[in-house]
């Protein structure tokens, strides 16, 4: 395959998921709406895949972005057929959660918090009227992941400011702005402000991060052929199984560090009942939720966990 066929490609596969963004981008039904970006195209669908899947389950409309396209992020191969093939996975990801997607054509690890990058995030969350947007913390351990939290961040207040990217209307109510989880203490440690259980969509989770398969049984960038043997990457009942078991430990991770939040909101029985979840930490910019307004986003707690 040619360079040029590659990028040809590419930007197919791109026009692709943006022509069904706009689509969704002018629907007006009173549903919540929701923009999550990653860094690359398996970010978002880890950190709020599940929550994403229960949105989409009561017809909110929920896009997730990939701010790079992902191609640097395997061990054996790179450039543009790594881009279409992530860019695929994400893709196929999207259908089985009931969402949308769309990847950005920046070079994994050459993210910049540019005024250009600037630009074009504070247009996705206008283009998409959001309500609630989703991004890394600016202090997460790989570069691409803290300039995405840098470039949301920079746009939090610019998406009401008239002026700025003049091409597209800007938004009349300032959207509330999350984190994901990390691991990392310094300058602060993540604090969840809401936690939301999986349980009742778990499997459906693992089934969406199953289309992942560079990154998720080949190992992405940090991968080897020890890796293919160790996930049982030509076995796709063994390796999904294998799959489960490590989401499993990985949201269940999750859930205990957060017990306090998910009893919180579920209150005491069924808190500490809860197995998996994701969770969020209201960033200090953009507009700062009451708890009431925080329940109408995550619209879940009316429903008892399984």
């Amino acid at each position: 395959m040619t360079r040029l066929t590659t990028l040809l490609l590419f930007l197919a596969l791109s026009f692709r998921c943006s022509t069904a963004a706009y689509a969704d981008e002018k629907v007006d039904d009173g549903k919540l709406r929701i923009i999550a970006f990653g860094a690359h195209p398996d970010d978002a669908e880890f950190q709020m895949g599940g929550s994403a899947i229960k949105w989409a389950k009561l017809g909110h409309h929920v896009k997730l972005v990939s701010v790079t396209n992902g191609d640097i992020g395997h061990w054996s191969m790179a450039g543009g057929p790594l881009a279409i093939r992530r860019t695929q996975e994400v893709q196929e990801a999207a259908r089985r959660m009931g969402t949308t997607v769309q990847v950005l054509d920046i070079h994994d690890g050459e993210l910049m918090p540019t005024l250009e990058n600037r630009r074009t995030i504070a247009r996705l969350i206008r283009e998409w009227n959001a309500d609630l947007v989703l991004a890394h913390r600016p202090n997460d351990y790989h570069p691409d992941h803290r300039y995405t939290g840098i470039l949301v961040q920079d746009a939090a207040f610019m998406v009401a400011v008239p002026f700025f990217v003049p091409d597209t209307k800007p938004l009349t109510k300032n959207p509330v702005f999350m984190y994901y989880p990390d691991r990392f203490k310094k300058p602060y440690a993540f604090e969840a402000d809401i936690a939301i259980s999986l349980d009742d969509v778990f499997d459906e989770k693992v089934n969406a991060v199953d289309a992942l398969v560079s990154q998720v049984y080949e190992g992405g960038a940090l991968g080897s052929e020890e890796t293919l043997i160790k996930r049982q990457a030509g076995d796709p009942v063994a390796r999904k199984e294998i799959l489960r078991e490590s989401w499993s430990r990985r949201n269940g991770r999750i859930a205990d560090l957060y017990r306090d939040t998910l009893i919180e909101w579920y209150g005491q029985d069924a808190g500490k009942a809860i197995k998996h979840a994701e969770a969020y930490q209201v960033c200090e910019y953009g507009r700062q939720p009451s708890k009431a307004e925080l329940k109408k986003l995550f619209p879940f707690f009316d429903k008892p966990t399984e």
